[in-house]
Order: structure tokens, then C-alpha cells, then sequence
């Protein structure tokens, strides 16, 4: 590419970021990355009355807790960033609103903009009046100059002129073309072709000083030298008219690609937070707390690791071509092309989230696992961390979540206190006290107290005197765990010691 590549994902702190966007800032990144370039952080706060508290700050731990880290953004240091951050920010829109307001005044005095003085009850008149007559109101070409609506395209300059003077509220609206074919190209999607005719008069500039999202996301990515806009699927009819903006201004317009839906496991619909809430799975990367005290889910506080949540996401709407699905963020970056982007919608599957987090469990550290085990166990507060981390290793298999460890070990470190009922009727026999005697008497006699010793000598027995083995493996393991589950019996035995082991048989026997 002859111009550095230059990415931003550009949020509004309007509530918690949903998997969506991490995913729209995962393939900016990747893209950004793979070649050579800078993915830029922007927060795209016009909207002043939607902007919630603590939602910027979310924002930019939840992109760190994926390790979607960015190069430029209103939360990195100026000095240590070198120039970059002086010569593109503020990254803030809120912190941008006096640059706006001279391009608008720049559309309007090349004749792509004007100012209309149309109240909102003027214009909720319009719309009933259109309804009742079984029409559609838009503001454009077809009504904008016939006089029922009040803007400077039908005032006198000095009307107009003094209307602003008197603090008249007013809003600048671009001036869509009439009857013009407009020809757009998005890199995933292809070409299209758009009738200008069907297009509205967006606002461009709000009555209160700030500018709507068109103007300002048009105005920053230029000026942030911008090469390719990545967003999702829900920006794609703001296409015509951002193409118009970069016409209207004689800007060179940046490749746009319009990622696909990401859609509800089951039924229609993009995914949403209450598919999640009814399905019992997060949608947001980490826990939110809302402004009502209202809690939701995050993927770190339910246990999944940032690498299979990174994953699963490159997934949703990408793929390597390849029968390969787990990658590394490195990975990812070397492999990543906006062409190998699908146009559907992708559907989430939260069981294949599971999978992946299963997977990328096992490549954890025992040790790391079981420092992450001990801190929401209670009963572990005393327990020797390099023990901890021996159980880990042999359960961490039949896990998927760090949560999952007590379930699968509590017996590790806590003897049975009951017995699980239809386990004891089928491994439970008359023959029953006799075997386990004589298994005590084995366990008493091993000096090398070794898995390999005990496996040998145990079931060299069984065999030697013709005895079932599930005669007398089935209660021995009722026996340790109080249940017919967990991994290999004399891994339990050699790591609850020969006096644990011994205590657990007799008191089954009693």
C-alpha cells in the first residue's frame, strides 16, 4: 500500500462495549498490524445525551484486558507518544467541537450545505400531515425549496442573516444531489449503486453547537489521515452520504469495508444483550454496572481467558481458509485479509465459546491456574499453592472454567462426608468390606508410596486372585470421592497421602 495504513475504532461512551464492537476493534487492529500501520482509538462523544459515566473508561479496559492495544488515543501520554498524539488529537470529539463548525461553514459556502430554522413541532407536523395522506416525510430535494419548510435555500442572505442574529435555533443540513447516480465500493461487499433522489438532508450540525456523527466522523478521519474505515454492517446506508461528504470537500475518500451482523444463536436478529441474559451467556467483555444498579455479565468475571475470547471473535464473519481454528493474536495479525470477510451475518454459538476457553485452558500454567483457583476458594486459603497446582494438573482437562475446579476435586482436599446414593447400590456388595480390608493391607504394606507401586501391587492382587475389577475399583473410588467420578484412583491416592487414603477406606467400611 502506498500510503501508511491508518485504522481507528471510534465508540461512543453511551453504555457498556458490546462483543460487536470488540470485535469491530479486533479486525481494525488486525488489519492495522498486518500491514505495518496505526490503529487509532477515538471517542465519539457528540451525542451528549446519551453519554454515560465510567463508559469511556470500560471502553479502554476491556480493549486492554483482550490485549487489543492501541497506538494512538485520548489515554495515552502525549510526550510519550512522540508527535503523533499532537499532531492527530485530541482523540475526543467533545474536545473537537470548535473545528467542526468552520467545515460545515465551508459546505455551506460552496453550496453543499444550508441552514434550516424548521422547529421540531414544525417538522412532527409535516411527518403527520405525510401519514395521513399514506406518505413518507424526507427532507430533500423534493420539498426543501417549495417554501413550507424555512431554511436559507428559500430566505433572502439577509433573512437569513438576521434570523441568526436574533438566536434563532438553527441546524445546517447537507444538500443531497438530485438525480445523480452514485457509484460506491466497499471491500467486502463490492460495488453499489445508490439514487441520490431516495437520499435525505441529514443534519450536519446540531442546534446546540455540536455536530452530528456524519460531519465529525468525516471532518476526524480525514484529519487523522485515515486510510481505511472498518465498521460494522449498521453504518452501511451511512454510505452515500459520507461518499458525498468526501466529494463535497474535494478529500480524497478512505476504503470503507462493512463488517458483517454478528446474529442471536438461534431465531433472526442480530445478537443482543438479552439473548444473552435468556440463553445465560455475557455479551460484554467485562462486568457492567449500570447508572440503575443493573448487573451484567462480563467474559473475564465468568472465566473466560482474553485469548479465547479474541479467538472466537476473529471468527465471527472471518475465516483462514484453512481447517485451522485456534490462533494467536500474532497469528491472527499474519493471517488476517479483509477479503476472507463474509457478507452474511454470523452467527454466535455460545457452546463454541466454551471450546475455545476449554482449549486455551489447558495451555495455562498449572501453577497460574491454581494461584487463579485459591483466590475464589475460601477452603484453599491454608492449602500449599504447589499442591494446588498438582490437583490442577490432573483435572484441568474435564474443565472449562477455573470455577469448574471444585466440583471436579474437592475430595484433593476434603474426605467425603456422604456418599453418592446410586453409585453406593451398584458398587456396593456383601463382598464389599472384606476386599476394601484387604486393600488397606496392601496400602499399609507399601513402603514406596508411588502411583506406580500402588497401581501394581493393587491390581496385581485383583488379578492374581480372579477378582472383578469393578468389585473392587468402584467402592475403593466411593471410598476417596464419594462419588463414581474424578481422574485415575491411585493418582488421588498417592496425592491425599497413605494415612488419608487408609482413613477414607475405613470409614467407608464403618
Amino acid at each position: 500500500m502506498s500510503k501508511k495504513v491508518r485504522v481507528r475504532f471510534a465508540p461512543s461512551p453511551t453504555g457498556p462495549l458490546h462483543i460487536g464492537g470488540v470485535r469491530t476493534a479486533l479486525f481494525n487492529y488486525l488489519f492495522a498490524k498486518k500491514h505495518g500501520g496505526d490503529f487509532v482509538l477515538r471517542i465519539e462523544d457528540t451525542d451528549q445525551n446519551r453519554y454515560v459515566e465510567g463508559a469511556e473508561a470500560y471502553i479502554v479496559e476491556a480493549l486492554n484486558w483482550c490485549g487489543i492495544s492501541f497506538d494512538e488515543g485520548p489515554h495515552l501520554n502525549a510526550l510519550s507518544a512522540g508527535n503523533k498524539n499532537e499532531k492527530f488529537g485530541p482523540y475526543r470529539q467533545s474536545e473537537r467541537k470548535d473545528l467542526y463548525k468552520q467545515y460545515a461553514d465551508e459546505l455551506i459556502a460552496n453550496g453543499n450545505a444550508y441552514y434550516a430554522f424548521d422547529t421540531a413541532e414544525q417538522l412532527d407536523g409535516h411527518r403527520k400531515g405525510h401519514e395521513a395522506e399514506g406518505k413518507t416525510f424526507i427532507y430533500n430535494w423534493h420539498n426543501r425549496e417549495k417554501g413550507r419548510l424555512i431554511n436559507s435555500l428559500v430566505l433572502t442572505e439577509a433573512e437569513t442573516k438576521a434570523k441568526i442574529e436574533a438566536g434563532e435555533d438553527y441546524v445546517i443540513r447537507f444538500k443531497s444531489p438530485q438525480d445523480e447516480t452514485l457509484h460506491l465500493t466497499d471491500t467486502i461487499r463490492g460495488h453499489m449503486t445508490i439514487d441520490t433522489n431516495v437520499l435525505d438532508d441529514k443534519v450536519l450540525f446540531k442546534s446546540d453547537g455540536m455536530p452530528t456523527y456524519h460531519l465529525a466522523n468525516i471532518v476526524d478521519d480525514h484529519l487523522m489521515e485515515i486510510t481505511h474505515v472498518i465498521r460494522g454492517e449498521e453504518w452501511l446506508p451511512s454510505l452515500a452520504l459520507h461518499q458525498l461528504l468526501y466529494d463535497a470537500f474535494g478529500w480524497e475518500v478512505p476504503e470503507f469495508a462493512h463488517l458483517p451482523l454478528i446474529l442471536k444463536p438461534t431465531g433472526k436478529g442480530k445478537l443482543s444483550k438479552r439473548d444473552g441474559d435468556k440463553m445465560g451467556f455475557p455479551v460484554f467483555p467485562l462486568e457492567y454496572t449500570a447508572p440503575d444498579g443493573t448487573i451484567s455479565k462480563g467474559y473475564k468475571e465468568e472465566g473466560y481467558f482474553p485469548e479465547a475470547v479474541v479467538n472466537f471473535l476473529a471468527f465471527l464473519g472471518w475465516n483462514p481458509g484453512t481447517e485451522q481454528e485456534i490462533f494467536s493474536l500474532e497469528e491472527l495479525v499474519a493471517d488476517f485479509d479483509l477479503a476472507r470477510v463474509n457478507k452474511a451475518g454470523a452467527r454466535f454459538d455460545p457452546d463454541k465459546t466454551k471450546w475455545f476457553n476449554h482449549h486455551y485452558m489447558q495451555q495455562q500454567l498449572d501453577l497460574d491456574l491454581a494461584e487463579q483457583f485459591k483466590a475464589i476458594r475460601p477452603e484453599l486459603a491454608e492449602i500449599d499453592i504447589n499442591y494446588i497446582a498438582l490437583v490442577v494438573g490432573l483435572i484441568k482437562e474435564r474443565a472449562t472454567f477455573v470455577q469448574d475446579f471444585w466440583e471436579l476435586s474437592h475430595f484433593f482436599f476434603t474426605a467425603p462426608t456422604s456418599y453418592d446414593e446410586k453409585a453406593s447400590k451398584k458398587a456396593l456388595k456383601n463382598e464389599t468390606p472384606a476386599l476394601l480390608q484387604e486393600v488397606i493391607n496392601i496400602v499399609t504394606r507399601t513402603k514406596e508410596f508411588t502411583v506406580q507401586n500402588l497401581q501394581a501391587k493393587i491390581k496385581g492382587w485383583i488379578t492374581e486372585n480372579d477378582i472383578g475389577f469393578g468389585k473392587v475399583m468402584m467402592p475403593l473410588r466411593l471410598a476417596l470421592v464419594g462419588a463414581l467420578q474424578g481422574p485415575d484412583v491411585f493418582d488421588i491416592m498417592f496425592m491425599i497421602g497413605k494415612a488419608e487414603t487408609i482413613k477414607r477406606i475405613e470409614t467407608l467400611i464403618k
